[in-house]
């Protein structure tokens, strides 16, 4: 049976199933895992395209179930049963965590980027955006047509400006024009097609691999403290708040990515059996160096050093 889901893969070894936000694509993820997940060894990454986003086409998909079952498809097509772990953003954080509570036995590690926790946007708690580094000279410099493409900016710097800007034009842009908008937009204006048909927060089903999640706290599309009550459901998690971040993390990148901290994934091959032993590091700052820094925007106690 062929996978139904558009992708690319990048190395070799234990597979990473790397899932994208909405109206996104694989191509886009690409642009901030890969400098991380390539100095890594033994990762084989898989970017996928979910329906009516990047290569894949929509073909009629009605709601976040359909999109699902695609996820499923490609998953027993791929990766049969193989262990892997799951990197979702956004959107599709929601839909990892979804692969995780299905393949419990299977995934052995799980990274969620500001991920969604409640699809209805009237349920979100979300902080209005105020300016954390504000420059008011520099800002009366942006042309409005800037303005308008950057939205309320969190920092007012040159860095983060360019660095944003580009982001936009470079990565979401192009995701955008190349998604489905008529199948996506019947999905997404719709709060009960925009939902999965069941509960992600079952107690009953509690995710013991090792976690990280990684918020903004400056997101003003999904938000923080929707995240926090995942530490119940996912004893293993490590929780971060990530200072200077919105919904676009990371943003300002001013220098080199090096590899993160003591590494995100420490993979012992054992006789017989693949002890994915997954190191989330608690100083999460170092997934993306010169971005966010833990230490001034850590919102919990947990695993803050």
């Amino acid at each position: 049976m062929e996978a139904v889901l558009s992708s690319q893969e990048f190395g070799d070894g234990l597979p990473i199933l790397i899932i994208h936000g909405w109206e996104l694509s694989g191509q886009a993820d690409q642009a901030d895992f890969e400098p991380v997940f390539a100095k890594l060894a033994g990762l084989r990454r898989i970017y996928v395209d979910l329906p009516g986003m990047g290569s894949t086409p929509g073909n009629n998909v009605q709601h976040l179930d359909g999109i699902f079952d695609h996820i499923v498809q490609f998953i027993d097509v791929r990766l049969a049963k193989s262990r892997f772990l799951v990197v979702g953003s956004s959107c599709g954080g929601y839909l990892a965590r979804a692969v995780a509570q299905k393949y419990a036995d299977q995934v052995d590690g799980l990274l969620l980027r500001v991920p969604l926790i409640e699809p209805k946007d009237s349920r979100r708690d979300l902080d209005p955006i105020t300016p954390l580094v504000e420059d008011a000279q520099l800002m009366s410099t942006v042309s409005d047509s800037d303005r308008t493409l950057l939205g309320d900016l969190v920092i007012q710097t040159s860095a983060y400006i360019s660095a944003l800007k580009n982001k936009i034009l470079n990565v979401y842009h192009p995701a955008e024009a190349a998604s489905d908008s008529k199948v996506l937009s019947f999905i997404r204006d719709d709060p009960e097609r925009y939902q999965l048909s069941w509960s992600l927060d079952d107690p009953s089903a509690k995710f013991l691999a090792p976690t990280l999640i990684l918020c903004g706290r400056h997101d003003d599309s999904v938000g923080y403290r929707d995240s926090l009550r995942l530490l119940e459901l996912y004893p293993r998690s490590t929780y971060a708040v990530l200072d200077r971040a919105t919904h676009a993390l990371p943003v300002d990148e001013t220098g080199t990515r090096r590899q993160m901290g003591a590494s995100l994934m420490d993979i012992k091959v054992r006789k017989k059996t693949i002890d994915a032993t997954v190191s989330l590091n608690t100083n999460a700052a170092a997934f993306w160096p010169n971005s966010q820094k833990l230490a001034h925007g850590c919102k919990t106690a947990i695993a803050c050093p």
